[in-house]
């Protein structure tokens, strides 16, 4: 696991401090070596977290004939079987490290080779020859990687700030993404909140070459429902290819556990390891404070169950964690509003001190339907048939006569989401169920701004494939490699530790995408076709638990303990200066949420974090009459 960073000078000579500044900036992410290589018209530089080959692998790598250059984040887990390829093809290999067999991968088959990884990656390959710079994603979008063009030049790291420390590039808050950000608690596709700079986007690769920049997907999902395949049978597939992503992905040199909340997905994998004959199981788990939020008793169950060499902490709200929330302004990059950092943060602080590499269960709910939005969509189904009049009159009723709970997310808040979110469109619906602002608030918090609706998010979907597989594909593409996978890289590699999710192996991805809806979700049971994958292996508790999310009160916090950082932040000086936010309702926002009128306490952590990233990164706003009447830099077109 690494950290890169890289730019072309085609057209200026290049810096060497700069190059020094690229592995200083993303040394977090790797901790065991840092180094750079540059020539006449690039440079490339990698910080490495040592799991594989530890006593080599060193990055950058170069080719043996010098005209090749690698820098590469993640792991493959089929590089055994592509060196015995490449080795019989006369490829010869100098370390044990996968790195060195996707340079000659890439050397033997070109883009063509990409297709041919099975793992998590991001990766820049720069041809001397050519004067060609190829940079690529994996499937999924577990590890990250960005990049911006500015005059004749690309500049490109794992993290934004990598970009950051090339200081002639403007930060400007780009508008549109703040729009999506308010809406959604994230930035979708391939933008970012920084006007110019673009993610690349999950199974993509982009060539910049003679000034030219193009994209192109290397792999799709399946969009066809195999309509033939039998329960049972997909089951017992879904069995085998779990068990095989597990398998493959325990290999590592260094020390190695799993992250347990107690939940279906998380026991799943740890449960997959264990029948592979693992002898020494370590498991981590966050404990809150707030019994409302705990699954110390699901997850101990399972430790017990297993055996494990069981690692956990409970969750306060002390002055660790107003710290915390403060540093995640550096090393988040970009706001996050997701408050399920927080507890990810913590969990990734204890489990480094222990192992390197951690097994996770994210992608589950994705995949096979695990979120309470999908439920939200079928009960909406029946309520639209209710009069808009009706819905709009209970809904006052229940703002008037039902007060907010410190419940996390309680059935005050669940009922009135779902009453307000009815009177949408569906496909907007399903974005407001786990989103935060509506349209109307947003048109309050930001007056002057040019609306933007949520519409574009839906374009190149399939209809026929059912609602629910169409709003779990806009999940997968988006609220898991935008939001989640985006968190725990963050969190993790905040603190050196690398985190792997069998669950995105894109053969169970594959899978997953042919699968009928009822396979999924039937009725109140969700994450159907998995339950059936793991019982009789896991306890009947863990089997019937509902999905439980990973997260903090926010409600209750920002009324106590993160009051004060509230109101530290959310000043009306601070509103004022964005020139954007509208002073009075930003503040209405807070006071009827410390006055418990409301409940929007994730509404007010999006604020929160985007004010501290704002303020840490001196990241400017031009108000929307003063903008340059020059277009931003657009995000490609991908070709196929």
């Amino acid at each position: 696991m690494c950290g890169i960073a890289g730019f072309t000078h085609l057209c200026a000579r290049g810096n060497r401090g700069v190059l020094n500044a690229l592995t200083g900036a993303l040394y977090h992410r790797g901790p065991n070596h840092q180094s750079g290589w540059i020539s006449e018209s690039a440079a490339l530089a990698a910080v490495r977290l040592s799991v594989v080959d530890p006593a080599a692998g060193a990055q950058p790598l170069v080719s043996a004939d010098g005209d090749v250059v690698l820098v590469f984040n993640g792991e493959i887990y089929n590089h055994l079987e592509l060196r015995a390829e490449l080795e019989r093809l006369g490829h010869c290999f100098r370390t044990r490290c996968d790195t060195e067999v996707v340079l000659e991968a890439f050397r033997e088959w070109g883009t063509a080779s990409f297709s041919r990884l099975r793992g998590m990656f991001a990766a820049a390959f720069w041809t001397e020859s050519q004067k060609r710079l190829v940079l690529l994603r994996d499937r999924a979008g577990i590890k990250p990687l960005y990049y911006r063009r500015h005059d004749s030049e690309i500049y490109f790291g794992s993290e934004l700030k990598a970009i950051f420390e090339h200081r002639h590039l403007p930060r400007r808050l780009n508008h549109d993404a703040l729009q999506d950000y308010l809406s959604l608690g994230y930035v979708p596709g391939d933008a970012t909140l920084v006007q110019g700079i673009h993610k690349v986007p999950p199974a993509h690769f982009l060539e910049f070459r003679h000034g030219q920049l193009r994209a192109q997907r290397y792999w799709e999902a399946p969009a066809a429902i195999d309509r033939t395949l039998r329960f049972e049978a997909a089951t017992e597939r879904l069995d085998h290819l779990l068990g095989q992503a597990v398998r493959e992905q325990l290999a590592s040199d260094a020390p190695l556990g799993f992250w347990l909340s107690g939940g279906l997905d998380s026991s799943a994998i740890l449960q997959y390891a264990a029948a592979s004959g693992l002898s020494r199981i370590r498991t981590f788990s966050i404990a809150f404070e707030n019994r409302g939020c705990d699954e110390r008793r699901y997850f101990r169950e399972m430790a017990a169950c297993f055996g494990t060499e069981h690692y956990e902490m409970e969750l306060s709200a002390d002055r660790a964690l107003v710290d915390a929330v403060e540093d995640f302004a550096f090393y988040s990059d970009e706001p996050g509003a997701d408050a399920g950092a927080v507890p990810v943060w913590f969990l990734a602080k204890m489990t480094s001190r222990h192992v390197t590499v951690a097994l996770s269960g994210d992608g589950g709910d994705e995949l096979f339907g695990g979120y309470l939005t999908y439920q939200a969509d079928r009960l909406a189904r029946p309520l639209r048939a209710v009069p808009a009049a009706w819905r709009r009159f209970l809904l006052q009723g229940l703002h008037d006569y039902w007060p907010p709970s410190d419940a996390k997310i309680g059935l005050d808040y669940k009922t009135k989401r779902l009453l307000e979110g009815s009177l949408l469109p569906p496909d907007e619906a399903h974005l407001f169920w786990n989103g935060l602002f509506s349209a109307a608030q947003k048109h309050a918090l930001l007056p002057g701004q040019a609306r933007r609706g949520l519409a574009h998010l839906f374009g190149d979907l399939p209809h026929n494939a059912g609602a629910l597989n169409r709003y779990m594909a806009l999940d997968q593409r988006q609220y898991l490699a935008d939001n989640i996978l985006y968190k725990v890289d963050r969190m993790s590699m905040a603190h050196s530790l690398e985190v792997r999710p069998p669950f995105l192996d894109h053969r169970v991805v594959e899978l997953a995408a042919t699968l009928p809806q009822s396979f999924k979700i039937r009725g109140a049971c969700q994450k159907r076709i998995l339950r059936a994958a793991v019982r009789g292996k896991l306890p009947e508790p863990i089997l019937q638990r509902r999905k439980e999310g990973f997260d903090i009160p926010a409600h209750q916090w920002f009324r106590g303990p993160l009051r004060e950082l509230l109101l530290d932040t959310l000043t009306p000086e601070a509103i004022a200066r964005t020139k954007i936010f509208d002073v009075a309702a930003t503040q209405s926002l807070v006071r009827d949420h410390l006055m418990r009128h409301v409940n929007v306490g994730y509404h007010l952590w999006s604020l929160v974090t985007l004010f501290l990233w704002l303020t840490r990164w001196n990241i400017e706003i031009v108000p929307a009459l003063q903008r340059e009447t020059a277009a931003p830099t657009a995000p490609l077109a991908s070709t196929t």
